[in-house]
Parts: structure tokens; C-alpha cells; sequence
């Protein structure tokens, strides 16, 4: 049995050391909580910890690098949080057209979590 468990861990070690990733959640989590470090470093503990329960709760940033998942998720906050983007939505504005009128409001958050980045008129 307790060979079975060495081969086992083996295994993983080697497919580890030629680069696949970790499949834990706990790793993903780490590596986007390292992402968010480098993108916002003045993001409040909570808005971070929200934030990457999106990203890691979202089907379409599961596969996504850490670092887009993490900007991705941290803008789509923003964007439903802190603006009236859904409020427009609800009030017959298409997405486009939303998220023109938020775009300022969301880099303001941007810029007071320290982020360099900015969302543009495409994103």
C-alpha cells in the first residue's frame, strides 16, 4: 500500500517539475491572489477576497491565465458594485452602451487601488 502511495507522489512531483500545473483550487486561488498583488496592490481585503471567488466561481475564467482572470473578474466587480451599470441595463441601455457611460467611474476604482492599467472604449 504504501508503495502505491510513493508511486503515486512520484507521479505528481515529476508531472509537477515539467511544468503542469497544480490542479488544486487552492493553488489557483494563490496565484490569482498573486495576480491581483501585481495589478491593484491597494485593493481592500474584501473586494480582493469577492474578486477572486468570481474568478474562480466563473466557468469562463476557469482555463484563463491568472492574471487575465484576475483583471477580468476585478473590472466585471467594478462594473456590477460600484456603478449603475446594471441599473442602465435594466433601463433598456445595451452592454456596449452601459459600459461606455460606467468606463470613467471603474478606472476611478482603478486608479484608487493602484492599478496601471486602465479599461478602454473596447473592453
Amino acid at each position: 500500500m504504501a508503495d502505491m502511495a510513493t508511486r503515486k507522489t512520484g507521479k505528481a512531483q515529476r508531472i509537477r517539475a515539467a511544468g503542469a500545473p497544480a490542479a488544486s483550487a487552492g493553488g489557483r486561488r494563490e496565484r490569482l491572489d498573486e495576480a491581483l498583488d501585481h495589478l491593484a496592490p491597494r485593493l481592500p481585503r474584501f473586494e480582493r477576497e469577492a474578486i477572486i471567488d468570481h474568478a474562480l466561481d466563473s466557468p469562463g475564467l476557469s482555463t484563463a491565465d491568472p492574471g487575465n482572470a484576475a483583471w477580468l473578474a476585478m473590472v466585471a466587480y467594478i462594473r456590477h458594485v460600484f456603478t449603475d451599470y446594471d441599473a442602465l441595463l435594466a433601463d433598456g441601455f445595451d452592454q456596449d452602451a452601459a459600459r461606455f457611460f460606467v468606463i470613467d467611474e471603474i478606472n476611478d476604482y482603478l486608479a484608487e487601488w493602484g492599478a496601471r492599467r486602465r479599461v478602454e472604449g473596447s473592453e
